[in-house]
């Protein structure tokens, strides 16, 4: 299983980044795929989920109506639209599915 994640950068308050996760080695469409963030000096934390066929999502709160998780089973990718960026958004983000993680991508939000 590999779960690759691209996408993060630096972007000013308010701006917006989208993050991707392409994945292999497993049947993609039959499992839930999330997104977690780490910020300095912090615990791990679930940002979004998906769960198969991709009816169903799931945020935490602090990004309900500003982030959006999708996936494209056809190129077994999940994605995380983040817009209206803040500061306290800044952290790596990880792709998780069950017990496999990507390496992550820094995402820096700052003026």
């Amino acid at each position: 299983v590999q779960l690759v994640e691209s996408g993060g950068g630096w972007v000013q308050p308010g701006g917006a980044l989208r993050l991707s996760c392409a994945t292999s080695g497993f049947t993609f469409s039959r499992f839930t795929m999330s997104w977690y963030r780490q910020a300095p000096g912090k615990e791990r934390d679930l940002v979004a989920a998906i769960i198969s066929g991709g009816g169903r999502t799931n945020y935490a709160d602090s990004v309900k109506g500003r982030f959006t998780i999708s996936r494209d089973d056809a190129k077994n990718t999940v994605y995380l639209q983040m817009n209206n960026l803040k500061p306290e958004d800044t952290a790596l983000y990880f792709c998780n599915m069950q017990i496999w993680w990507g390496k992550g991508t820094l995402v820096t939000v700052s003026s």
